[in-house]
């Protein structure tokens, strides 16, 4: 799909809706960390998925490379063979994965459609598919969003934007790794608490439209930020789910695929509305603020749920009961 998209951007997407469907096709394709993250994540004990799924994930610095090389590429041979260029890549990437990727040879059950069903009804699933959606989508709408953002709002060039864009994306994709292998260490949930935090304060004060100088500073923070953040919650995400990891990785990665669409889409809603980008960067920074104070509240609901050993894993702590112990008497 990702050639067919690239081929049909090469020979003929030149109106809108050209454009539209070229999108539509290279979402398909996008969403293929789904199948991906699973054929990783069997091969490694619970111990290590933290840092497996973070390099697994790690595919998104493809994000890196378009955001560097595409403005310059576009600028010297326009946008249609510049989709051209990209189907070298994408066919060297392709013979790569037919002759080096392998299925774990743990067994498996195949899974059905009520399989899924009963996954969704799990309240679980909608918690980490929206904590998801936040952090990986927040990754991905705004690093759709970053150039336009560096070029309307600071008068930079295409091409320096684009490069701007490089500069704060590379954290994300650096730090997923990262974010997992820290997540193995001191619990997803921890990790994640703290990141979902910072980005929510970054992206606050982004809103303010300060110096270009100190909006990347911003940015780079809140974006590696998010990039640990996919690793801490792809961490959390086998420990509760175990062998039915694949099928949750679907719902939540789907999710994570419309939080990248909603980012860009709300900010240019919000800036034709106001004339600003301000109102929308608060909007999603009170969005990740709120995520912190409800995965607080989760946290305290997981802790009295998951069993000791993947509790501790996950780095769960109950902070009703962490209160208590502060300001009783004796310790709880």
């Amino acid at each position: 799909m990702t050639g067919g998209a690239l081929l049909f951007g090469w020979l003929g997407a030149h109106s809108v809706t050209q454009l539209y469907v070229l999108a539509f096709m290279l979402g398909v394709p996008g969403a293929s960390f789904a199948v991906a993250l699973p054929l990783a994540s069997r091969w490694y004990p619970p111990e290590y998925q933290g840092l497996a799924m973070g390099i697994a994930g790690a595919g998104n610095s493809g994000t890196v490379f378009a955001t560097l090389c595409a403005p310059r590429l576009a600028e010297r041979f326009g946008w249609a063979a510049t989709f051209g260029l990209m189907l070298l890549p994408v066919a060297a990437v392709l013979i790569a994965f037919a002759a080096m990727a392998r299925d774990s040879p743990a067994r498996r059950a195949v899974a059905s459609w009520h399989d899924y069903l009963a996954v969704v009804k799990e309240p679980d699933t909608i918690w980490f598919a929206w904590l998801y959606s936040l952090t990986f989508g927040g990754f991905v709408g705004f690093g759709a969003f970053l150039t336009t953002f560096f070029h309307e709002q600071y008068q930079v060039s295409r091409v320096g934007a684009g490069d701007f864009t490089t500069l704060v994306v590379v954290a994300g994709s650096l730090l997923r790794p990262v974010g997992g292998w820290l997540s193995d260490r001191v619990g997803g949930y921890r990790l994640l608490l703290t990141v979902l935090g910072i980005a929510a304060m970054c992206i606050t004060l982004v809103a303010q439209t300060p110096s270009l100088p100190v909006v990347v500073v911003l940015l780079f923070l809140a974006m590696g930020a998010l990039g640990m953040g996919n690793g801490a919650v792809f961490q959390l995400v086998p420990q509760r789910f175990g062998t039915r990891m694949g099928i949750v990785t679907g719902i939540v990665g789907a999710a994570g695929g419309l939080g990248g669409f909603f980012i860009p889409s709300v900010l240019g809603a919000v800036k034709g509305a106001t004339g600003s980008y301000a109102a929308g960067l608060l909007l999603f920074g009170a969005a990740f603020g709120v995520a912190t104070l409800v995965l607080l509240e989760a946290g305290a609901r997981w802790s009295a749920r998951w069993d000791d050993v993947t509790a501790g894993r996950a780095g769960l702590f109950n902070y009703r009961d962490l209160l208590r112990s502060l300001f009783a008497d004796e310790p709880v």
